[in-house]
């Protein structure tokens, strides 16, 4: 597709080529110089997904990207659903195009037969009983439902394209007895979409009557009475089983079913579908829902709940709804239901004693429901593990805290047992999260010793050294954990994948190192023995041989310890080829507690790999690249993090600089700084506030706070409780001080909350109506991360240019000792 700029919007200053001053010319897509683009065009590796006894692995292969024409494909937008409205599914999830399977045995990996040359593959899923293995097939025209069996490699069609896909990632499920599987249908001759050019017949009106109705910033909601009818029109399914041969039946007339799921034993059926009125504010997941309880022949058994539209919510993160929510099954019980409610009306500013409580209801879901756990925070997350023993955890976002209990959930009069009291932000003291195993159901309880005394965890870890990840043992009765196996972590890292035998030993890793790509092994824990290999993936990225990787420390101004990981060119010698340019890359991350900013984050031992929008594409063009630079804003005590959010960004830059000139790596003068999303909005105001980086690129992002004044990223606080906040963080009011080259790239269809395509746009003529040297560059269709081939090309094109012209090329500073703390 050759794309003008008519289509393509590109605004830059045209000094990029010539002499003059400013102008718009139409451009094609281009491409980086050739040592980038074939680092870009690498695929990932597949993703592994093992059988129950580790003898059988599916692997899905993915391709490097999509095409312009795939992303650019007629898309509906509505209540923040994207959806293709050819085939009933979303327009922009990922996808696979291969499917092959591995014996773990004898090392042989064949290819799924019976599938086209170039399948759009989505949805995979084991069935309980792991025999075989469920995907959908998208085509043209719908999405068709695929079964495979995993000892033959053959796949079979169930069915014709058909399945409605538009909630991205439930269209099917299986029952537990492996023999059917319930999908969702699109509604046959249902008739057609209303135009969206169609004529109106009125005014949209929107009214308040008095009452408070914050609401963060959302993107693709629904803005009209069509908008509303196409909403129904393509969320609309039936339910219907399909066997393994192919046989249809009905089970359930259409509605807008959303969730879906099977009680443990099969019997009972939970669904939660949408439903009127819905809303011009908010998404569709806050729109009303009704979830209820069926028999196994689809049959009206119990309504649990029937939420109201929640246009309407307490301010702070903390807020939730009231009412029952978070329905799901007791993972250890045939037929058990269970649910979360708010005890202080959702409302985190209410003084309450408790804030959540969990309710258990036995089938046939005619008794009272029973309270099995009250929670002074906001419930979290809850792991079943027999009749007297589940984990249940709460959190609170003001504090950091999470707390872990231990209960009884048949005996809830027992109390609950404090088992971690844990501030998310202390990574050291992180404990692990509970092992799961598969029960009788084929549903997923805490991993238990035979005695039923002990939990096994896993964890990353983290250390001062990089992270080690571990198994432990938790004793039940004592509280107490000990590792019963950690990762050597002094050349390689090795993470856990899954336990596959506990009681064997048997465990599933990856392991890697700077120059070992990742690949699969099976390890005993308990013997003294090298793992056994079981997947052998080539390294992908064979150009990037002899590249230098090391994690550097070193301190804010402030005392605050810092980290990052810095590359150096292959053949790099500081002695003889002197300093480098720099391009540095970060996201800032807020902190309560300075302690804790600092703290090593990832492993140096990681392999050297790079996804489409990594800094690393640099490395092979001569510089030194440093990313994952610790950026923390912190606020202790009282003080929020971003009351002095400016004053930090700039010396947490400067502190980077200052340790890459100290040992002797960077040029001062030639480092470039850059980011996406709230990195690009970093990136925008070290620029605006300080004279530290030669230029700057900025992917995605928000530049002017006004814009989301019911609060952004961290910030709880609106717009009119924090007015000079929000303007001394916008760097948008303050683009006549950005006086250094500033690249700004942005999707023309971003549905990122707060950062609307308009943002860039704005701060663009902002900084032009100063003089400044920038430029913009939309990229058509595409949304805050970029899919399509020629839109990443295109993007490494004007980055690598952008950084050759402003950076490298830059006169470098000739004093060396230049303090760069006085900068």
């Amino acid at each position: 597709m050759k794309i003008t700029i008519k289509s393509f919007c590109l605004l830059f200053p045209l000094t990029f080529f010539t002499n003059i001053s400013i102008a718009q010319i139409d451009l094609i897509y281009q491409e980086p110089p050739d040592e980038i683009r074939m680092l870009a065009d690498t695929p990932p590796p597949p993703l592994v997904n093992l059988d129950d006894k580790a003898q059988w692995a599916v692997l899905l292969h993915r391709p490097a990207f999509k095409s312009i024409e795939q992303v650019a494909a007629k898309e509906y937008r509505l209540a923040g659903l994207r959806i293709n409205p050819k085939n009933n599914g979303s327009s922009r999830s990922r996808f696979y195009n291969k499917i092959t399977i591995l014996n773990i045995k004898t090392g042989t990996e064949n290819a799924l037969k019976g599938l086209s040359e170039k399948p759009i593959i989505s949805n995979f899923s084991w069935s309980p009983d792991f025999k075989k293995f469920a995907f959908t097939v998208s085509e043209l025209n719908g999405i068709e439902l695929w079964v495979a069996d995993k000892e033959t490699g053959e796949a079979t069609r169930l069915t014709k394209p058909i399945l409605n896909d538009v909630f991205n990632g439930n269209p099917y499920i299986w029952t537990p007895d492996s023999q059917l599987l319930l999908c969702k249908f699109t509604v046959e001759n249902r008739g057609g979409l209303i135009p969206e050019d169609q004529a109106p017949t009125g005014p949209v009106v929107q009214e308040n009557l008095g009452q408070k109705a914050p609401a963060r910033t959302y993107q693709d909601l629904l803005k009209n009475k069509n908008d509303e009818k196409n909403f129904a029109f393509l969320t609309t399914s039936a339910l219907k089983k399909v066997d393994l041969s192919g046989n249809i039946s009905d089970f359930k007339d259409p509605e807008i079913f959303f969730t879906m799921s099977f009680s443990p034993d099969g019997k009972y059926l939970m669904i939660s579908t949408v439903h009127n009125p819905f809303s011009y504010l908010v998404p569709y997941y806050r729109f009303p829902r009704k979830t209820v309880i069926l028999d196994g022949n689809g049959n009206h058994v119990k309504k649990l709940y029937d939420s109201p539209l929640e246009e309407v919510r307490p301010k702070g993160f903390m807020a939730t709804s009231q009412g029952p929510r978070n329905f799901g099954w007791r993972a250890d019980k045939p037929a058990t239901v269970y649910w979360v409610e708010a005890l202080d009306h959702g409302n985190p500013a209410e003084e309450a004693d408790y804030r959540d409580a969990v309710y258990t209801l036995d089938a046939p879901f005619n008794s009272e429901a029973r309270e099995i756990a009250k929670l002074s925070q906001r419930f979290s997350f809850i792991q079943w593990g027999n009749a007297n023993l589940a984990m249940v955890a709460d959190y609170w976002w003001n504090t950091r805290n999470r707390k872990v209990y231990q209960i009884n959930p048949d005996v809830p009069e027992i109390g609950l047992k404090l088992v971690f009291d844990i501030n998310t932000e202390d990574l050291y003291r992180f404990p692990g999260s509970f092992a799961m195993e598969r029960n009788k159901y084929g549903k997923y309880v805490l991993l238990e010793s035979k005695n039923n005394r002990t939990l096994y965890m896993t964890g990353p870890g983290y250390s001062p050294e990089g992270n080690k990840p571990f198994v432990a043992a938790f004793d039940t009765k004592t509280g107490f954990s000990q590792h019963i196996w950690q990762a050597e972590g002094k050349k390689t890292y090795e993470r856990i994948i899954d336990i596959i035998n506990i009681a064997k030993g048997d465990i599933l890793t990856s392991i890697e190192s700077p120059t070992e790509n990742p690949n699969y092994f099976i390890r005993n824990i308990f013997k003294n023995t090298d793992p056994k290999q079981i997947t052998h993936f080539p390294n992908p990225y064979a150009s990037l041989k002899g590249v230098a990787k090391e994690q550097i420390h070193y301190k804010r101004a402030d005392g605050t310890d810092l980290n990052a990981t810095l590359y150096l060119p292959a053949g790099y010698e500081k002695e003889k080829d002197g300093r480098l340019p720099v391009f540095m890359w970060a996201y800032p991350r807020e902190y309560k507690d300075a302690s804790f900013a600092g703290q090593v984050k990832d492993s140096p031992y990681r392999f050297i790999a790079i996804s489409y929008g990594s800094p690393l594409f640099w490395v092979v063009r001569g510089y030194a690249v440093l990313d994952r630079t610790d950026f923390p804003v912190i606020g202790e005590g009282d003080a929020e993090p971003n009351d002095t959010f400016v004053e930090q960004l700039v010396e947490n830059g400067r502190a980077a600089i200052g340790k890459l000139t100290e040992m002797g790596i960077a040029d001062p003068g030639r480092i470039g700084i850059g980011g996406h999303s709230y990195g690009a909005f970093m990136t925008a105001n070290l620029l605006a506030h300080s004279d530290l980086f030669a230029a700057g690129i900025a992917r995605s992002g928000a530049y002017n706070r006004t814009l989301t004044p019911f609060g952004f990223q961290a910030e709880e606080r609106t717009f009119w409780e924090a007015p000079d906040l929000y303007f001394k963080m916008s760097p948008f009011m303050h683009a006549d001080k950005i006086n250094e080259p500033f690249l700004m790239i942005h999707g023309t269809a971003d549905n990122n909350s707060g950062t609307f395509p308009m943002q860039s746009e704005r701060f663009y003529k902002a900084v032009k109506g100063h003089g400044g040297t920038v430029r913009l560059v939309m990229l058509p269709y595409e949304s805050h991360g970029y899919a399509a081939r020629e839109s990443v090309m295109h993007m490494l094109w004007e980055m690598d240019n952008w950084l050759e012209k402003y950076v490298k090329n830059r006169k470098p500073v000739k004093d060396t000792k230049i303090d760069i703390l006085n900068r």
